[in-house]
Order: structure tokens, then C-alpha cells, then sequence
């Protein structure tokens, strides 16, 4: 009798996945966290009027969703002032981003990225084979022009970059953006992230024209929005490269609550703008905390702040540990010389009492080893 019989492709990959959740982590700790500071979600929740639109969406749970997604399409659209048919929604930027390199990059294809990006974006590439040239960081933001020069030297047929940045929160302007788009070379797509858009200055947002074909943006309703349970984001391209996604996309992915969810969250922009308010409040307190403890807070546009422990990345991965010990779920980058780091989500006014309270406790237990 034998198992099952996996490609040469499978048994090549390691047995990983991208992140271990917190309830991973809690299950082995025994206890629930006391803060939940890691994954980058809202802590300030979602809209209420998408809660009860979700309500109302429940009890007609048993059809399954609009495979088109014709109305959150439509709403979406109209929001970014261009047509359904350059707007494409899946589960996450992380479902459209496996879907993108299934269609774009094969066996051996390069695609290129940042080394200690984000890390979902590497695993679909090596789930579909393609070869992945990594570009090390400058300062603390991605390179636009090393990325450049790599795509250039491979032949690239994908180009990935975060602005703002994950995990360190930096961020290029837009106009560094359009320069880079105008630059790219031939036969190049830039995935352009911008999952934490939402969060950001306006002067981040690049102007790009609805059919260019040189570009597709990722955004989502994770962040701002609050809604990272539902898994929604979706993807801003020309028609074409849309057009593309029906070939391979999973048609009904997106649930009937799910696409009521984002729809109203979309029009609840008063709702949004409380959320940056108080996102940004949460940064300042992180930052200030961090202050009070010797350490450096960077510059951030996003819902997180991450933090310079002032050394190595085996001393920011004792902080990390003593931190999750103590019940305060927060991350890290993971590759040097950003791990030096710890990456903090912005929270709630008492989960942030739990960070000032463990923090100092944490730096204290990685200084002793």
C-alpha cells in the first residue's frame, strides 16, 4: 500500500508555512494571550455598519456567494474611479498573490523581491517553482533601484514591492513609485502591496493610470478596515491581466457575509477615518513607550510600529521570547540586519498598558540571556 504520490515540485519544498499563529502559540503556552499585538490586525474592529450588514448576510448563508462578486466589484470601482473590469477581489492579498504567480511565473522563471519582505509573496513563488532573487533592504525601505537592476539582470517576468513596507513600516512617496513603474524593464510586472495604504500619508499613493499594464496593486480590508477575518482584498490592473485571473481563480472563494461585509466597511469612509485617528494615536504611545524602555521607534505608516532593540537579532528574539512568556503576542522581522527588531500592531489603550508593563520585564530577561 503507498500514500499519496506528491510532485517532484512538493517534495522538494520544507514542511513550513509563512507565520505561526498566536493561537498556535497559545495552545502550547496553555493561556490565552493577554495582548494581541502581532498580526497586524484592526484592534479597533470593523465598521458597525458592516457588523450588521454581515448579520443581515447570515441568513441567507446557505447559497453560496456571486461568483462574479458583481456588486463589491462595482462598489470598488466606483471608490478608486475606474471600471469593474479593472478590479479583481479574492481571499486576501495572500490569495491573490498565489493566484497572480500561477499565472504569471513558471518552472524557472525569475521574480524578484526583497530579502525579509513579506514572506507570503516568497512562498507562492517557490509553490509554483519559479527562481526568486532577493535584493537586501537600504537603510530600513525596500530599494527601488536594486530591485530595478535585479529585474533588469534576470529577466523578471514579477517584480514585488510593499509600499508602505512589511515589516518595517517605512515608505517610499508616490512619485518614487511612478518612477519605478516607468523604469521597469520589458515584460516586467510590478505587484505593487499596498495593503497599508489606508494608513498612510496620501503623498504615498502613486498616481497610476487604470490601464497600464506594466503594474498591478494589491489592497485589502485587513487592515484599515478591520475586517481580517473575512479574508477580502482585491486587485487594481488593467482589464486584461483581470480578465486573466477567471482562468485559475477559486469562482466561489468569497462568501456571501464576506462580500456584504467589505461592501459596507467601503462605505463607512467616517468609520475609516476614526480608525487612522486612533491608529495613529497607538502609534505615538508605542513609540513613546519604547522611548522610556532606551529603545528606537521608526518612522511608520502602517498599523504597526516597529522597533529598534539596539542590537542584534539574537537579542530582539530573546525580547520576542521573553514577550510571548509574559502573554504579549507581538512579531519580528527575520532576516538580518532587520531582525535587530521587534514589530509591535497598534492596539487598543489596554493592550498597550500590557505592552508598557512587559516590555521593560522583557528587555530585562533577554539582557540577563
Amino acid at each position: 500500500m503507498t500514500g499519496p504520490r506528491l510532485t517532484s515540485l512538493a517534495e522538494s519544498l520544507p514542511s513550513t508555512v509563512p507565520f505561526v499563529g498566536p493561537e498556535t502559540q497559545e495552545r502550547s503556552l496553555g493561556r490565552p494571550f493577554r495582548a494581541r499585538l502581532g498580526a497586524n490586525e484592526s484592534r479597533f474592529g470593523p465598521s458597525p455598519r458592516a457588523v450588521a450588514a454581515m448579520a443581515a448576510a447570515a441568513q441567507d448563508a446557505w447559497m453560496y456567494g456571486d461568483p462574479e462578486m458583481a456588486d463589491l466589484r462595482a462598489a470598488i470601482a466606483a471608490h478608486h474611479a475606474v471600471t469593474p473590469a479593472h478590479v479583481m477581489v479574492g481571499e486576501g492579498i495572500d490569495g491573490l498573490l498565489g493566484t497572480l504567480v500561477r499565472l504569471v511565473a513558471g518552472p524557472g522563471d525569475a521574480v524578484v523581491t526583497s530579502l525579509g519582505a513579506y514572506p507570503t509573496f516568497a512562498f507562492h513563488v517557490a509553490g509554483f517553482g519559479a527562481d526568486l532573487h532577493r535584493v537586501p533592504y537600504r537603510g530600513d525601505h525596500e530599494d527601488p533601484e536594486a530591485l530595478l537592476d535585479r529585474a533588469r539582470a534576470t529577466g523578471a517576468r514579477l517584480l514585488y514591492l510593499a509600499n508602505p513596507d512589511n515589516p518595517m513600516g517605512s515608505w517610499h512617496d508616490g512619485t518614487v513609485i511612478e518612477a519605478m513603474i516607468n523604469a521597469l524593464p520589458q515584460g516586467a510586472l510590478l505587484v505593487l502591496d499596498e495593503a497599508y495604504i489606508d494608513l498612510a500619508p496620501a503623498s504615498a499613493t502613486p498616481r497610476i493610470v487604470a490601464d497600464d499594464p506594466r503594474v498591478i496593486r494589491m489592497r485589502t480590508f485587513s487592515k484599515g478596515y478591520g475586517l481580517a477575518g473575512l479574508r477580502v482584498g482585491y486587485a487594481l490592473a488593467a482589464p486584461d491581466l483581470i480578465r486573466a485571473f477567471d482562468k485559475v481563480r477559486n469562482h466561489f472563494g468569497m462568501g456571501r457575509i464576506a462580500q456584504a461585509g467589505a461592501m459596507a466597511a467601503l462605505a463607512d469612509q467616517a468609520y475609516l477615518g476614526q480608525v487612522q485617528a486612533q491608529v495613529a494615536t497607538a502609534r505615538d504611545r508605542i513609540a513613546a513607550i519604547a522611548a522610556a524602555n532606551g529603545l528606537s521607534a521608526l518612522p511608520s505608516a502602517t498599523n504597526f510600529v516597529t522597533v529598534d532593540c539596539g542590537r542584534d537579532g539574537a537579542f530582539a528574539r530573546g525580547v520576542l521570547s521573553a514577550c510571548i512568556d509574559r502573554g504579549l503576542f507581538i512579531r519580528m522581522p527575520g532576516v538580518a540586519p532587520l531582525d535587530r527588531c521587534i514589530r509591535i500592531s497598534a492596539g487598543q489603550p489596554g493592550d498597550l498598558d500590557v505592552l508598557e508593563e512587559v516590555l521593560p520585564q522583557a528587555l530585562n530577561a533577554a539582557a540577563r540571556g
